[in-house]
């Protein structure tokens, strides 16, 4: 791996191009709103609530 290719942080991918390809998987993940509308839970560990929402 060169240094162009290696992360310089904790980033998720190394290089401009695997960007691009995360970003294409992302876009068609459901969001927490339309996980719930499925009667799922989302992960509590990526979803941020408002301080006065209660759980």
């Amino acid at each position: 791996m060169s240094v162009k290719d290696k992360a310089k942080n904790s980033s998720m991918t190394r290089n401009e191009e695997e960007m691009k390809e995360h970003g294409k998987v992302m876009e068609h993940l459901p969001t927490n709103k339309e996980v719930r509308k499925d009667g799922e839970i989302p992960d509590p560990k990526q979803e941020k609530k408002p301080k006065n929402e209660k759980s």
